[in-house]
């Protein structure tokens, strides 16, 4: 498939650089069928700060490219924030 990498295997992200007048809502869409798709014992991180090395640094100023820099933020290690489970009864 054309653009598939073992980051981006379906290709995703190559072909989101490649829409003329592409919006960052659809960016953020596109991304998150990226990640749906992706193997869940991959390091998500690992891959997108590849992605943004591979896509990121020839159009620094593409929608997808602020969509990878806030997967990146986004994909740390999630805490725990409560709910009803966690309260001591």
């Amino acid at each position: 498939m054309k653009g598939s990498t073992e980051q981006d295997p379906r290709g995703l992200i190559y072909e989101s650089y490649r829409i003329d007048g592409i919006t960052s809502a659809q960016c953020r869409s596109i991304f998150f069928d990226w990640a749906l798709g992706m193997d869940a014992a991959r390091d998500s991180r690992k891959d997108v700060s590849a992605l943004l090395e591979m896509y990121g640094s020839a159009d620094p100023d593409h929608p997808m490219t602020a969509v990878l820099r806030d997967g990146l933020e986004g994909s740390a290690t999630p805490r725990r924030r409560g709910g009803w489970r966690s309260r001591e009864r």
